[in-house]
């Protein structure tokens, strides 16, 4: 079954702005877990904007489900991921004027460098994860560097799909969702697992989730703002539904 790994960033985001206690984004992947998420995703940036160090320390101690640690390739970052062992560190690009994350991980223009990270992660017992654009050269950079597991950037479908109102007969939004298509073929040939995310929302979500590929989707801020609404237990419980029932009846990509 399609698994749904759900980012609390955006619960810490709301806690940092007042630098207080709540909303807490360790109830909130409780919550999450208990509207059926299979993992929980946090991402730990240098200049600790929202989740913090004591954040990840608390989920790793208490969640029930997988813990998937968001970062950046530094001495910094591999030596607190070996630390806190989380079941996953997936490498993501990092800028300080970003708002989130806003494209893949250039493996392929430092292919050295990313093995040795990698190999460092492995030996500390991680899974070791890339974030990256769908782009057949980063898939078999990813795949030479040792990385175990690629999740596809899904933001330049989730532009197309806004740009088009989600009409397939556009065709840059089918040529987007096909690119993803791609790139997880490419990564399953290969020995990795396909998973994806970033910008997926409850009207996107149906075409990646159908691809009968993927393993996982990793989603956030959809999440957490639906939540506003409905509450985050809710919230996930919604998207699971749609993942799985788009899986049940698998476009033909």
């Amino acid at each position: 079954m399609i698994q749904l790994g759900v980012n609390i960033d955006h619960v810490a985001t709301v806690r940092q702005a007042r630098r207080g206690a709540e909303p807490d984004p360790v109830r909130a992947a409780h919550e999450a877990e208990l509207g059926g998420a299979d993992g929980i995703t946090a991402h730990l940036r240098e200049d600790r904007r929202h989740v913090q160090d004591h954040d990840l320390r608390r989920l790793r101690d208490t969640i029930n489900v997988r813990l998937n640690l968001e970062m950046a390739a530094t001495d910094e970052m591999i030596g607190f991921a070996a630390e806190l062992k989380p079941h996953t560190a997936m490498l993501v690009p990092e800028g300080r004027q970003e708002i989130t994350t806003e494209g893949g991980l250039d493996i392929a223009g430092r292919l050295d460098a990313m093995r040795g990270v990698v190999d460092r992660l492995r030996d500390a017992g991680l899974i070791v994860s890339a974030f990256i654009d769908p782009d057949a050269s980063q898939v078999e950079a990813a795949h030479h560097a040792g990385f175990d597991v690629c999740e596809v950037h899904t933001g330049p479908y989730a532009h197309a799909w806004s740009e088009c109102g989600g009409d397939f007969r556009r065709p840059e939004l089918a040529a987007s969702l096909e690119s993803v298509a791609n790139a997880g073929r490419e990564i399953v040939s290969r020995g990795m697992r396909f998973n994806a995310g970033h910008a997926l929302n409850y009207h996107n979500v149906g075409p990646i989730a159908a691809l009968p590929a993927v393993e996982e989707l990793h989603i956030g801020h959809a999440i957490v703002s639906r939540s506003i609404y409905t509450g985050f237990r809710e919230a996930v419980a919604s998207m699971k539904r749609l993942m799985v029932q788009s899986r049940s009846t698998p476009a033909d990509h």
